[in-house]
């Protein structure tokens, strides 16, 4: 049994102690929130993530996790320490590494000879080189304790972690002098797919690089995925112009098995604290290196576009929005999950209140908006509800509750009759049959 430590409980850090230690590993998950460790240590997630409690609640009575505030008692004698705090976006776009730092630091006292530290935060290229440098200057010059540095990316979706987690589709693992190899270890569960419910017949791919390389293939792999989603919002553009369905035409390039349907949606664009947060820190790092990366920022342009663009289609049909009623479905930045951040759900709902529109807005798991976001904003407790006398709807998020809607019902809570679907899950037909007039994207 491998004993690891986990150095943040945030998304990252609290999906990845937890199914270490289902899969049989001993975990100690550090944080220097006392409230947050109490949770998690009373089996409560402070976040949402659909499967995470209930595996958390299985977990803990194994004794093999654990939560605790004291840097020591989870760092000392730890075979491998994972780095899961955050990277917020800095000045210019470049990642914020003060956490990074400081967990750094607190690995150098604490640790064992041979500790193998990864670092599963994303950070920009170069940042193992950083952390090993930040460690060994808190070591004494002479007669420190041994270590390694391995980056290890992490690709987990929210709404879908354990999951992915579980069945990646790759780990990839960059160091030195056979470091990948100790945390390729830890992972054998999942890579022989041995684990109870594991599928032998698709095992993922381990990829060792150096640790620059690691550290490229996060920022890359979604930098791509941001690009993929800001071409089909740029054919749909270009559909609409056309006269063109760009609900034909996405469907027909994404056959083309080189091109292939995911990430190939056209609507209000993406958003959450990953595409966007490394997108910059890409665009930084080439900055710093004298290229501009015009293909990264033109990704990043399209897709403020599209928020842009939901309010110029409300203004077209009902020319003035100031004093209309607005209801918004949906407000975390995809379905799975309660995330607000950089959600164009909340853009949005912002544009529409300095245009002087009254806003309602019902979401299946976020209840409540920060004071910032949220002032004036009637949060609903059902669609239906939230609908009542708008002039129009906006559908923002694609959860499932949405494409079930009776869409008959919502059209007689409506003073209006609008119906703006973002996300492309609403049967058009359906919609006009119950009188209302369905707009949306690329079409």
């Amino acid at each position: 049994m491998t004993r690891v430590a986990v150095i943040g409980t945030g998304y990252v850090g609290t999906v990845t102690a937890t199914c270490f230690a289902w899969l049989g590993h001993d975990v100690v998950g550090l944080d220097v929130d006392p409230v947050r460790v109490g949770q998690l240590a009373a089996g409560q997630t402070p976040l949402y993530e659909p499967g995470l409690a209930e595996l958390l609640t299985e977990t803990l009575p194994t004794g093999r996790l654990s939560f605790t505030d004291d840097p020591a008692a989870a760092i000392s004698g730890a075979d491998v320490v994972f780095l899961c705090v955050g990277t917020p976006p800095g000045a210019g776009g470049a990642p914020d590494l003060t956490q990074v730092e400081a967990a750094a630091q607190s690995v150098a006292r604490h640790m064992s000879p041979g500790t193998v530290v990864v670092n599963k935060s994303t950070v920009p290229v170069g940042s193992g080189n950083w952390v090993r440098t930040v460690i060994e200057e808190a070591l004494p010059r002479t007669g420190g304790p041994a270590f390694a540095v391995v980056s290890n990316p992490e690709f987990l979706r929210e709404g879908s972690a354990i999951h992915d987690f579980l069945y990646p589709d790759r780990i990839v693992l960059g160091g030195e002098n056979g470091s990948p190899a100790r945390v390729a270890d830890l992972y054998a569960p999942v890579l022989q797919q041995s684990f109870p419910g594991g599928r032998p017949d698709a095992l993922p791919q381990l990829i060792v690089t150096d640790l620059p390389s690691a550290e490229m293939v996060k920022y890359a792999a979604n930098a791509f995925l941001a690009a993929k989603i800001s071409f089909a919002n740029e054919v749909a553009a270009i559909c609409e112009l056309v006269g063109a369905d760009a609900r034909q035409v996405l469907p027909a390039i994404g056959a083309d098995a080189r091109i292939g349907s995911r990430f190939l949606q056209h609507g209000l664009g993406w958003g959450g604290s990953c595409f966007g947060k490394d997108v910059a820190a890409l665009v930084a790092t080439a900055v710093d290196y004298g290229y501009g990366a015009p293909m990264l920022r033109a990704a990043v342009e399209i897709n403020q576009a599209q928020r842009a663009a939901a309010i110029r289609k409300l203004q077209s049909e009902l020319k003035v929005l100031k004093g209309r009623r607005i209801t918004v479905l949906g407000l975390a930045f995809k379905p799975g999950t309660d995330d607000l951040r950089d959600s164009p759900a909340v853009e949005i709902i912002q544009r529409l209140r300095t245009a002087g529109a009254v806003v309602s807005a019902y979401d299946p798991v976020v209840k409540q908006l920060p004071p910032d976001d949220g002032a004036g904003v009637r949060i609903a407790a059902d669609p239906y509800d939230a609908a009542d006398r708008a002039d129009a709807v906006v559908l923002a998020t694609e959860w499932d509750a949405f494409t079930d809607l009776d869409l008959a019902r919502l059209a007689a809570q409506m003073h209006g009759d609008l119906l703006l679907d973002g996300r492309g899950v609403v049967d058009v037909a359906a919609g006009r049959a119950a009188g209302l007039r369905v707009i949306g994207f690329g079409w």
